[in-house]
């Protein structure tokens, strides 16, 4: 009985909201005023109701896997065997771990034949699985818990034709908080969109690099944008609007998005890995005095993180033990005589720095991410981890072996030295292979995206070769 009345219950929800888009387009169309109609805000709360009753079943099952890791794992390698197809596919009758890694031996990303690749590289932000689904989930319901008018009717604006949720959502979820329709691939549009809406509370993007991209272009096209907002193209004429975008901009960069949107709390971005730098420029300029939250952390592949405290520091993620079946590779310093074994989620140490190991059911190959992360923590049994660099990006003129991770932080205490100067990008290669010595002695040369800094003077210049070598001695080669 109790059942049947659940079952009945739930037909009249979904009937409801069935019927509630073409009356709430039908309502919006009548209304001449701003306020959204009482349709729609119905059809928010009766979403945004779902989706929490949806998000509460993802988090008991997270909490149910990461508290037995092993087992949790155990299943992931069977489904990725019992889903694969082909040749490629020789444990069709063995789900044993060990097994599973003798006969699958590690391949890098770059080995991986071309067919494998295009099949574990996401083409877009959206990927499949179940933690593309959490991430989704629980990221909005965590964001909501820490910034409760974000995800209110006409709170959230993306701003890229690429979202920062890993999965999109069905109907009538996609449309929670959005001041415009989901799916538009027009960045122009896009923004126009948001620039109309004063009450933002939170800004989405792709990722942080395109945010940079969005905000340059803001910049450089504000008074097209603004004629366009004043002739009301789209929408209605919204001369004053168009008054306070131009004045916004006259005022410089640094500020700008609170400037635009006075309401606005966070920035929500995807971190894929190579995102530090972009981040830091934007809220050192543009996003100065919001925060930014990132809901999962996706390399090659699929999502490998889910991050569920928008209020902590960026960049924690759990790594959870569903499909993609992820190992960890330890990372030691100097040269290695052997690979060392990987091991399993439960197995990971606070400090220790790995590389990630990913399998899906897609091309069943355990490769080598080239993604490293170290481990700060735990959630239940599972490691919570911090991305740090990448593998194989390393400089050696002399054999020193700089990774990525000490050149940036050299290269961010230099410019931190040089006032007015903020780090958007950079780029280092070995003379070599630019064929630029002309006869001297091996070097690097270091190319940077700078803003609120014309001309290097050989002061600043200076300043960034005594900064490098006090750093670490392998740095001297700059």
């Amino acid at each position: 009985m109790l059942m049947l009345l659940f079952l009945l219950l739930f037909l009249l929800l979904l009937l409801l909201l069935l019927l509630l888009p073409p009356l709430a387009v039908l309502r919006q169309q009548q209304s001449q005023g701003p306020r959204l109609s009482w349709l729609a805000c119905l059809q928010h709360h009766v979403a945004w109701g779902l989706l929490c009753w949806a998000a509460a079943w993802q988090q008991r099952r997270l909490e149910q896997r990461t508290l037995y890791v092993g087992q949790s794992q155990q299943q992931a390698l069977r489904r990725c065997l019992k889903r694969a197809q082909g040749p490629r596919c020789p444990l069709r009758g063995s789900t044993d771990m060990s097994t599973f890694r003798n006969h699958l031996p590690l391949t890098k990303a770059s080995q991986a034949p071309e067919e494998e690749r295009e099949g574990q590289l996401p083409t877009s932000n959206q990927h499949q699985g179940e933690a593309s689904l959490q991430a989704t989930l629980l990221g909005l319901t965590a964001l909501n818990k820490a910034y409760p008018e974000a995800l209110a009717p006409g709170g959230k604006a993306c701003v890229t034709p690429a979202s920062p949720w890993p999965q999109a959502l069905p109907w009538p979820w996609h449309a929670l908080g959005h001041v415009s329709p989901t799916g538009s691939k027009d960045p122009g549009a896009l923004l126009l969109e948001a620039l109309r809406s004063p009450g933002l509370r939170a800004l989405e993007a792709g990722t942080a690099v395109e945010l940079l991209d969005v905000f340059s272009g803001l910049e450089a096209n504000g008074e097209e944008l603004a004629e366009a907002i004043a002739a009301g193209n789209p929408g209605a004429p919204l001369p004053r609007r168009a008054a306070e975008l131009l004045e916004a901009l006259e005022q410089g960069s640094r500020g700008l998005a609170l400037r635009l949107w006075p309401k606005l709390q966070v920035v929500v971005t995807l971190d894929a890995g190579g995102q530090a730098e972009a981040v830091a420029a934007l809220g050192a300029l543009w996003c100065q005095g919001l925060d930014f939250f990132s809901p999962a952390y996706a390399a090659s592949g699929g999502v490998v993180g889910l991050n569920l405290w928008p209020e902590k520091p960026r960049g924690l993620y759990v790594l959870p033990p569903g499909a993609p079946l992820i190992e960890l590779l330890p990372v030691k310093e100097g040269p290695q005589e052997e690979a060392a074994p990987t091991i399993l989620l439960a197995e990971a140490q606070k400090g220790k720095k790995y590389e990630l190991v990913l399998t899906d059911h897609a091309s069943l190959t355990r490769c080598c991410l080239g993604d490293v992360v170290r481990v700060v923590g735990a959630y239940n049994q599972c490691p919570v981890v911090r991305f740090i660099g990448r593998l194989g990006q390393t400089l050696s003129v002399r054999g020193e072996d700089i990774g990525e991770d000490m050149f940036s932080e050299a290269l961010g205490q230099a410019v931190g030295q040089w006032p007015g100067a903020k780090l958007l990008d950079h780029s280092c290669v070995e003379s070599s292979i630019l064929d630029s010595s002309g006869g001297s002695a091996p070097h690097y040369e270091v190319f940077v995206a700078l803003r609120g800094l014309r001309n290097l003077s050989e002061e600043n210049r200076d300043k960034s070769r005594r900064m490098c070598p006090s750093l670490a001695y392998h740095l001297r080669a700059l």
